[in-house]
């Protein structure tokens, strides 16, 4: 019987880095400037707790690409929902 390709873990592994490199950018920007006038609150709360249980479901099911793309992610998001709850910083 022929392997599908969906048994192979490589996908899943470039998949989850892909996602998770995605944020780099936006949390460098959020911590050099401090500004998430753009972002929203309610969309990164919902997204940061959907992260959460993302990395709950891989870990119950031991599935390493979902565990270190989804850890690697909560702690990006949190950086900037705290950037994002914590308001701009007045001088």
């Amino acid at each position: 019987m022929a392997k599908s390709p969906m048994d192979h873990p490589i996908i899943g592994y470039l998949a989850a880095f892909l996602t998770t490199v995605s944020f780099v950018p936006q949390a460098i920007k959020t911590v050099r400037t401090r500004d998430t006038s753009s972002i929203s609150l309610g969309m990164y709360v919902l997204f940061t707790l959907g992260v959460v249980l993302w990395l709950v479901y891989g870990l119950g099911t031991r599935q390493w690409p979902i565990i270190i793309a989804n850890a690697i992610t909560v702690v990006l998001a949190t950086l900037i929902l705290g950037f994002k709850i914590a308001g701009p910083r007045t001088r």
